[in-house]
């Protein structure tokens, strides 16, 4: 269930009317390992399992390609809102050791780390292996404009899609979250164990620093936004060797760094 309907009073030139209004679904789900709780996340039902392996991965907390073992604890209208993983102690990375002790929500992806060193990332440099033409990242928009179903009902939806380097579809998926819609996006290919063919990540809102460190992680070399990105997310992507790219629409896009992964036919500069 990613939408409900919901009564609402609109006003349009001071004409009331009762309407019946589409909302995209924000629930809690409680993550717990090994039966201990380890977070709550505020998301759209949907693609849990998706989720919570794309969480643990960018968290370092579980890095191995063998299958986790997934239980619903606790649902509430056929909603899981507890599930718990299943981790042997030697599969367990460090990320483990630094639990969130505060509510995550669909916001705010680093809520609840204890210090500021644990938004750092820690990696080796991608390096640069293809280049591309700005007009096929119009055409991959539009592809992922298809999937968005949530958005198209409710308005209230993110979307994230992954490419590959043919600029063919892996796989898209949509919450309230934007971090929450790109965990989806890398837990389904890293459930289908296709995760290292990703190279463009399509995000249909805004990038922070945290949407640039999940696809560092993920070793995707370029991230494509519809909205702004954040003066982090630029450091970080430079630092990272990240294209990034924002305000992809109408065929307009800005550069924020590398942009040498980009052919275009003209130039003002």
């Amino acid at each position: 269930m990613q939408t409900i309907t919901y009564q609402g009073l609109k006003i349009n030139q001071n004409i009331q009317s009762s309407i019946q209004d589409v909302l995209v679904v924000e629930a809690a789900l409680q993550i717990n390992i090994n039966d201990e709780p380890y977070t709550v996340v505020m998301r759209t039902p949907n693609n849990d399992q998706a989720l919570i392996r794309g969480l643990l991965f960018a968290e370092d907390i579980y890095k191995s390609n063998k299958a986790l073992i997934f239980e619903v604890v606790k649902e509430e209208n056929e909603v899981p809102t507890i599930i718990n993983v299943t981790i042997s102690k030697e599969k367990l990375g460090k990320g483990y050791l630094n639990k969130r002790t505060l509510l995550s929500v669909s916001s705010c992806g680093i809520c609840g780390k204890k210090e500021l060193k644990d938004i750092k990332v820690e990696g080796e440099k991608l390096t640069k292996t293809t280049t591309f033409s700005s007009d096929l990242l119009h055409e991959m928009f539009l592809k992922m404009n298809s999937f968005q179903h949530t958005f198209k009902n409710s308005g209230g939806s993110h979307a994230a899609a992954l490419f590959n380097k043919n600029y063919e579809f892996l796989t898209v998926k949509e919450d309230i979250g934007r971090h929450n819609a790109v965990d989806k996006v890398i837990g389904d290919l890293l459930i289908k164990d296709y995760l290292n063919h990703a190279k463009y990540l399509l995000v249909s809102g805004r990038v922070s620093y945290e949407i640039v460190s999940k696809a560092f992680i993920a070793k995707i070399p370029i991230i494509v936004a519809v909205s702004a990105c954040s003066s982090l997310a630029v450091d970080f992507a430079k630092e990272f060797g990240i294209c990034l790219i924002g305000f992809t629409r109408e065929q307009k896009m800005t550069i924020y760094s590398n942009p040498s992964f980009v052919k275009t036919t003209k130039s003002d500069v």
